[in-house]
């Protein structure tokens, strides 16, 4: 979790869409000393690190969190892959394709939260078999 800093109390919505709670980020330390311990974790990118997401949204957002707070993310400096663009060409799927669209066309249930950074992050990775990964070089 991270604390909000510029928003610090939660709105209804946001609670009901992440199933986050107030008490649960104000504990939580902020968005600066998380990149800090997240640029830590790994120790050196190897040269060919790429991150990815499910489509742009959270990258915009990382990007522009990261300049409000100063912050530094050393991913931020390595190709990002949208995922979701790429699953959108393999398949020919042009409507409803949020991720948990996307798992139930190949038959799977959305497993976890939605909108939580962790189980967002492991149903991304159980859609991955069913990219076509020749597309990577289109992108």
């Amino acid at each position: 979790m991270i604390r909000p800093t510029q928003y610090p109390l939660l709105s209804n919505f946001c609670m009901e869409l992440t199933e986050i709670t107030q008490s649960m980020v104000e504990s939580a330390p902020a968005f600066p000393t998380v990149i800090k311990a997240m640029n830590a974790w790994p120790g050196e990118l190897p040269a060919d690190f790429i991150w990815c997401s499910w489509a742009n949204y959270d990258r915009l957002h990382f990007e522009a969190q990261s300049l409000r707070d100063v912050a530094q993310p050393a991913i931020l400096a390595r190709p990002h892959l949208n995922l979701k663009r790429i699953w959108r060409r393999t398949t020919g799927q042009k409507k409803k394709n949020g991720l948990a669209n996307a798992l139930g066309f190949h038959g799977l249930a959305f497993e976890g939260s939605h909108h939580r950074g962790v189980d967002d992050a492991r149903n991304i990775a159980r859609s991955l078999p069913f990219m076509d990964w020749s597309l990577e070089a289109e992108l």
